[in-house]
């Protein structure tokens, strides 16, 4: 049989590296799925529920395994499908490939069924590259550049080709002109700032007195340089929310998240610090950062675009953050005054007795912070750490310390529902012998995660590892947007948008062969923890959570208590346990509560 332009494409996929894709079939793409089933082994596909869900997957597989991510979808529906997954990747930097099918060429302008232009659907996500393949001996080229516009700018590239064309003979391009002879390869440069740069950043930081970093997902692979330049500089360091495993939150001199989801100590470095570095972060709240003017700045970051964005710096150095680091070090003088780092530590330790009296605070059924709180001191050294988006994201932000050789991320950049199952589920593929423990609140199974429960039933006894837990916050409640009403808005809580139905999360587990476990009382819960974390197969770890315990900010603004007050003078439904719930956490540190 002919080689066909679907056989030439998952070739040349593999000859790249690629080694899996996360999808779902159709048959505006079959011909691809064909040339993947005579390609054997070469390309693992991963059948989802759903195509969003498949491109989650990719994104996760880009963050956790350090590669391309790649999905794959058919024609029409399925395409628009993977849009959300896809935005998740490129608004956090990750480089994935979505290839997605198309109507017959003949057919494309005739208003045909499932006909949708692609190009434009894909303009703004894949902008850095989307194209749509026309005749067989462009193919070699578009995936050439799909595949290194990804890898070398961390985006999205989409690869958009008619059903007729993926059954076509392959050709080469001829050599004739008008055509492209591409080829495959690429490896990341060492990028380093120039060398009077480093020294100006350095004058800089040699000369503050209060130094404070901000480190997020460009640092995780610089931990070792990140500790060197701290302890040099007796500076305190933040984590942004993509950066929780960059640094051990058993460092004393880190205090944790920053932002509505972070700590008072987070809070206290930035407005009491003199100079700001910030180390790979695109972290978006410019209000908890320094007010402007008050700490020069110094920003390191690979991508240019990012620099100066978020607080005005005086140098910024465009590069790799371990080997920028490393280059800026020797030109760093070691400061001997330990007042500041001093005042972090008090306050970071300070903070870790809060969390410890607020997780224990009495609550009903389950104080929601308690499950993190549990969790923490039972995680696996090598465990991977998910999050849905949502009041699960506090806890998982402030209470789960993290410690090294721990991977943990989320929905970061586009902050979206439904993410931490097929991120836990991507990072089972990515590492199959490691553990993998996924957070994430009632509202979202619902949407959309319950179903990727089934894509861990079809694959699970392949891996070598079977530890794979999904905690789902059950609290029949939407319940960051409910606070936000309350809080942000000065509304009560809107039971019409807010109430969800009750669902038995761990009882779908048992239906479809997995093992489920429910909770509803505090006193059982690291007994669940242990349980489900040393079980032989997946488990759903179901607890059913206060809603009203406060996600609190780390800080109050007087707007926010107004705002707070006008929702209980208008009457909010759960008027009682919210002022209840509201007092045990702000006097926690003097009213602790108990089970």
């Amino acid at each position: 049989m002919a080689k066909t332009v679907g056989d030439f494409l998952v070739s040349r996929l593999h000859s790249w590296g690629v080694r899996r894709m996360f999808g779902y079939p159709g048959d505006g793409i079959n011909g691809v799925f064909g040339a993947l089933g005579r390609a054997k082994d070469k390309i693992e596909f991963i059948q989802a529920r759903h195509e969003e869900m498949a491109a989650f997957m990719a994104s996760a597989y880009a963050k956790f395994g350090g590669e391309l991510g790649v999905c794959i979808a058919t024609s029409g529906p399925g395409a628009t499908h993977l849009v959300t997954g896809l935005y998740d990747a490129r608004m956090d930097h990750q480089p994935v490939l979505a290839i997605v099918g198309q109507q017959a060429r003949a057919a494309i302008g005739g208003h045909y069924q499932q006909e949708v232009d692609l190009a434009a659907l894909f303009k703004d996500v894949a902008g850095e590259f989307v194209h749509q393949a026309s005749v067989p001996a462009q193919v070699r080229h578009l995936v050439d550049r799909a595949v290194r516009i990804a890898l070398a700018k961390r985006t999205v590239t989409a690869l958009i080709l008619p059903n007729d064309l993926q059954e076509l003979p392959y050709e080469e391009p001829g050599r004739v002109h008008g055509t492209v002879h591409s080829g495959v390869g690429y490896r990341r440069p060492k990028v380093i700032p120039h060398q009077d740069d480093l020294k100006a950043a350095a004058d800089i930081l040699n000369s503050g007195e209060r130094v404070a970093m901000l480190v997020g997902a460009g640092a995780l692979e610089a931990t070792d340089e990140v500790i060197a330049v701290s302890d040099r500089l007796r500076a305190g360091a933040a984590k942004a929310l993509l950066g929780k495993a960059a640094l051990p939150d058993a460092l004393p001199w880190v205090t944790g998240s920053i932002g509505l989801l972070g700590t008072e100590p987070s809070w206290k470095l930035m407005q009491e610090c003199d100079t700001l570095l910030m180390i790979g972060s695109g972290f978006p709240y410019s209000e908890f950062l320094p007010k402007e003017g008050q700490a020069r700045g110094i920003q390191i970051d690979i991508d240019p675009a990012m620099m100066s964005l978020r607080y005005p710096m005086d140098v910024t150095l465009v590069g790799d953050a371990a080997e920028t680091l490393d280059a800026l070090l020797p030109l760093l003088k070691q400061k001997r005054k330990r007042d500041w780092r001093g005042d972090i530590e008090r306050n970071v330790e300070k903070w870790w007795k809060l969390l410890g009296k607020r997780a224990h605070a009495k609550a009903s059924p389950v104080n929601p912070q308690l499950v993190a709180w549990e969790l923490s001191t039972r995680l696996p050294d090598d465990v991977i750490l998910t999050s849905d988006s949502g009041s699960c994201a506090n806890w998982y932000a402030r209470d789960v310390k993290i410690r090294r050789g721990m991977m943990c991320s989320l929905s970061g950049g586009l902050a979206s529902m439904g993410a931490a199952v097929p991120y836990a589920i991507a990072a089972k593929f990515a590492h199959p012998d490691r553990p993998v423990v996924g957070l994430v609140g009632d509202g979202a199974m619902q949407m959309n995660n319950m179903a990727e429960l089934i894509t861990v039933q079809k694959y699970w006894k392949n891996w070598d590892d079977p530890r794979f837990v999904i905690c789902v916050y059950n609290n029949e409640d939407l319940n960051q947007v409910t606070w936000e009403q309350r809080v942000m808005e000065g509304d009560p809580k809107f039971e019409a948008s807010q109430r969800i139905p009750d669902v038995p999360y761990h009882r779908f587990a048992e239906l479809i062969g997995l093992k489920g476990i429910l909770i509803d009382r505090s006193a059982d819960l690291g007994q669940a923890w242990d349980d489900a974390l040393f079980s032989d197969m997946p488990v759903v770890l179901e607890v059913k959570t206060d809603p009203e315990v406060p996600p609190l900010p780390p800080h109050f603004t007087l707007k926010q208590v107004k705002n707070f007050a006008t929702a209980l003078a208008k009457g909010d439904p759960s008027e009682a346990k919210v002022v209840d719930g509201t007092v045990r956490q702000v006097l926690s540190s003097v009213l602790p509560g108990a089970d």
